[in-house]
C-alpha cells in the first residue's frame, strides 16, 4: 500500500499554557508550570497533523514510541510553537523530529514515532481485545 508520507512533512502548532496544561494539574509534578506529559501531547498532535492530511481515505496514525527531552519550563499564559516533521519513513513506521518552544527557549526536544494504521480493522482488534 502506498501512503503517500514523505520525509520532510511537518506541522507547526502554538498553544497557550493553562492552568489545566501544568503539572500540578496533571498530576505529574508540584509546579505551576508546563507539565512534562502536555508538552509531549502536543508533539503528537503536531504529528498526526503533519501526516493526516495525506493518508488515504481510512487511515490514520497510533503513536508507537516518544523520546523527548524538557529542557526548560513554562509558565502559565506564555504561548509555545511545537513542531513536527517527518525524519523516516519504513514501510507505515514514521519517525518525527519534534521540537517545542516558548517565547524565550527551546523548552522541548526529540523524536516521536507513529505507525500508520487502517482505521476499521484497528478498531475491530482493539474492540476484541480480551474477548
Amino acid at each position: 500500500m502506498e501512503y503517500n508520507v514523505n520525509c520532510g512533512i511537518s506541522m507547526e502548532i502554538e498553544r497557550v499554557v493553562t492552568s489545566t496544561d501544568t503539572a500540578v494539574h496533571f498530576g505529574s509534578g508540584e509546579v505551576t508550570v508546563l507539565a512534562t506529559p502536555v508538552m509531549i501531547g502536543w508533539m503528537e498532535a503536531a504529528a498526526l497533523n503533519a501526516v493526516k492530511a495525506v493518508l488515504p481515505k481510512g487511515y490514520d496514525t497510533v503513536g508507537t514510541s516518544v523520546n523527548v527531552s524538557h529542557m526548560a519550563a513554562t509558565p502559565v499564559g506564555m504561548k509555545v510553537r511545537v513542531v513536527a516533521e517527518v525524519i523516516e519513513v519504513n514501510g507505515r513506521m514514521l519517525t518525527f523530529k519534534v521540537k517545542a518552544y516558548d517565547e524565550i527557549d527551546k523548552i522541548g526536544e526529540g523524536t516521536h514515532g507513529r505507525a500508520i494504521i487502517e482505521t476499521a480493522k484497528f478498531l475491530n482488534k482493539v474492540n476484541n481485545k480480551g474477548k
